[in-house]
């Protein structure tokens, strides 16, 4: 990529940009354009940007921005002049367009948890009790261990930040 720039000239900067308010500008025209009249419309519309904008690139995720960000910005959005709120629909895409991180837990467990299967595996097939596990392919268990440890961490977590934020 820094080739193709250096040979046209830039550093890439302006092209950078330029996709940022092409893509929200295509964004703006196919959801706010909408006949939107109040909060719960205009919070849909919002999601489904998201939504699309996850659906569109592989790879990173992006988080929506929480309701009170959405309010305000609907306030905002509301009492501003009809030319003014595609700037003000790039403001706020931009300073909310935020990647999803993933957090040390995740990675940790994703780390431990396919050797943690195979040893679990291979300590259960010595027991009696659990001799149904021979049957079970490794290609098969690791990676359904490692996911259900993966669905058991992020959902621990989410009970957690319930419990230290209740809405």
């Amino acid at each position: 990529m820094g080739m193709v720039m250096s040979y046209m000239g830039g550093t890439g900067e302006g092209i950078a940009s330029q996709t940022l308010s092409f893509v929200s500008g295509a964004l703006y025209d196919q959801f706010m354009k909408k006949e939107i009249k109040n909060f719960d419309a205009f919070h849909t519309a919002i999601l489904d940007i998201f939504n699309t904008i996850n659906m569109a690139l592989p790879g990173k995720h992006y988080d929506a921005p929480s309701n009170k960000e959405i309010e305000d910005f609907f306030k905002l959005w509301h009492k501003s002049e009809e030319e003014d709120k595609n700037k003000i629909f790039t403001d706020f895409m931009i300073k909310n367009v935020n990647i999803s991180k993933v957090d040390d837990s995740m990675m940790i467990t994703g780390i431990v948890a396919p050797p943690a299967a195979m040893v679990a595996k291979r300590s259960g097939q010595s027991l009696p009790q659990l001799s149904l596990m021979k049957s079970i392919p490794d290609v098969i268990f690791v990676p359904t261990a490692t996911i259900l440890a993966l669905i058991a961490v992020k959902v621990t977590k989410r009970m957690t930040l319930k419990k230290l934020n209740p809405v």
